[in-house]
């Protein structure tokens, strides 16, 4: 059985939400050497962990364990975008469904800023 590359898809939220290993790691209080060995997956990590993290990337634990970078970029219609003379209806990107994703993300990392700048 393939091991879940969890942090792999800690980085890329980590990249997306523009958080630095150092602000994870303070927020997790250990240090950065042992934090960027969770991104390495060079430990096993506790439910409990992933869920802090999670809290942290204003993200649902079930993302991080299932990352998919399709149903946040669109890759796997990509190559649609890219061929010349593509009709519109070969074209369906499910927008409504990533725009709703996208919505929730960019209204949770607002929350998450507004409390960062309140506590300031």
């Amino acid at each position: 059985m393939e091991k879940i590359k969890i942090g792999d898809s800690i980085k890329k939220f980590r990249e997306l939400k523009n958080i630095t290993r150092e602000q994870i790691a303070s927020e997790l209080n250990m240090s950065l050497s042992g934090y960027s060995k969770i991104e390495r997956d060079e430990i096993d990590l506790t439910l409990s962990r992933i869920q802090q993290i999670a809290q942290i990337l204003s993200v649902d634990i079930a993302q991080i364990l299932n990352f998919d970078a399709s149903q946040i970029f669109n890759v796997s219609n990509n190559h649609l975008v890219q061929s010349i003379g593509a009709k519109a209806e070969n074209m369906h990107f499910h927008i409504d469904d990533h725009k709703e994703k996208y919505i929730k993300m960019l209204e949770a990392e607002n929350a998450r800023l507004k409390k960062i700048a309140k506590e300031k």
